[in-house]
């Protein structure tokens, strides 16, 4: 993979979108193997699911964490954050393998607060003491950049999804991941073109 660059990405391009009130509604498409769709869908820790699906501990590559005042590209929930905000990029690796990337909007204040160590998984950062979350997926989407086709060493477009964590009903932060194909080896095969939910 070529060199970590010293900024951020700017966010990947969508190529197509599932409505929110349908991936709130846990209305997956029907196309989307039953995996993917827990993957994708579910409200589990996908560091965890990286895991267990590998056998290897999930390594965090900090790409950069800077002040973000535009938040072009970003999902609509950010807005819903109070400023000033900070945006966090990694890239997630299990075993030497690049499988996913992922990109975090926070509250300055809250970002030094949960994120000391800022090469931990997201996850251990915000349950550490056992805190109580509570995550609701907000977004669905197959999305395009060249970069994240040297990232995964694979052509798109790629499956991407962004959620929201809750503490006491308060929101935390605003996620988005994109997946590797590579996890087709442990998922199986996905479909990467727009495809339709059930009405």
């Amino acid at each position: 993979m070529n060199d970590v660059p010293s900024a951020l990405f700017p966010s990947p391009e969508p190529l197509w979108q599932a409505a929110s009130a349908s991936v709130i509604g846990a209305e997956s498409p029907w196309s989307l193997p039953g995996p993917w769709r827990l993957m994708l869908l579910g409200d589990g820790s996908p560091t965890r699911h990286l895991r267990l699906l590998t056998g290897h501990p999930v390594a965090v590559r900090l790409i950069a964490m800077e002040a973000d005042s535009t938040m072009e590209g970003a999902p609509r929930e950010v807005r819903e954050l109070d400023h000033p905000l900070l945006r966090r990029q990694v890239w997630l690796e299990c075993g030497g393998i690049t499988l996913a990337w992922a990109e975090s909007w926070w509250n300055q204040t809250e970002a030094e607060q949960h994120l000391q160590d800022r090469n931990l998984p997201i996850w251990l950062s915000l349950t550490q003491g056992r805190s109580e979350l509570f995550r609701e997926v907000d977004g669905l989407a197959l999305v395009q950049s060249h970069w994240l086709e040297e990232g995964f060493q694979a052509t798109g477009p790629f499956w991407s999804r962004h959620y929201r964590f809750f503490r006491q009903g308060r929101e935390l932060t605003v996620i988005r991941e994109v997946f590797s194909p590579r996890l087709e080896d442990w998922l199986g095969p996905a479909p990467r073109q727009a495809l339709h939910l059930p009405s």
